[in-house]
């Protein structure tokens, strides 16, 4: 299951129209609205700063929130729409969809890699490269996993790991199509010319 999902708490505009958003602004909050889940569209607002620290972050519109609204029940959206200055560039406006647990959403899942150091290629000094940190997977939003795990307790040097290397929870997929690359593990540097040397001097003596 995931870890912890983020809070993002937001409290219910009143008003509707340019009238209440304009306001809103005055007020150092953004304008926003919620809606799909089978229930009416619900117009928030969101602390400026709250809402620009979190767009800093980044993966803001592939990470998904539980909304806290007073007097309304905590419900999980994922953001569908940002609208921005056309001059500054600062959010005024943000647009969130409901989701079910059933619901497929896009998101950034953490690789962690464990067995490094029962690898027989780190034993001769290799190193493990981290090609992809995090992967873009299809979830439903009632199982999200909090992170994939890459073993390579068996890997030597040379050896190459694929996103076909790691088993995926149920249900989830990845969104690229092709077998990419996820990590390797890589000869120390002056290992592999040292081979060739050696290689070399027994040709020569043969």
């Amino acid at each position: 299951m995931a870890g912890e999902i983020p809070d993002l708490v937001a409290t219910e505009r009143t008003g509707t129209g340019k009238g209440a958003a304009r306001q809103a602004r005055r007020d150092g909050l953004v304008p926003g609205i919620v809606y799909g889940g089978e229930a009416d569209p619900l117009p928030i607002n969101i602390p400026f700063n709250v809402l620009l620290k979190r767009l800093k972050q980044g993966r803001f519109l592939s990470t998904l929130f539980n909304l806290k609204v007073e007097g309304q029940e905590d419900v999980r959206v994922i953001c569908r729409g940002v609208q921005r200055h056309v001059v500054k560039d600062l959010p005024t406006h943000v647009d969130f969809m409901r989701l079910k647990r059933t619901s497929l959403i896009n998101l950034f899942i953490p690789v962690e890699i464990i067995g490094e150091e029962e690898a027989p290629g780190m034993k001769k000094g290799g190193v493990v490269t981290h090609v992809r940190t995090e992967v873009e997977l299809i979830v439903t939003a009632g199982d999200i996993p909090e992170k994939i795990t890459l073993d390579v307790s068996t890997g030597n040097l040379g050896d190459v790991y694929h996103i076909s290397d790691i088993a995926l929870p149920a249900g989830a997929k990845s969104v690229i199509d092709r077998d990419f690359v996820i990590a390797n593990i890589t000869a120390p540097a002056g290992l592999g010319s040292s081979d060739d040397e050696d290689a070399t001097e027994e040709a020569a003596e043969a």
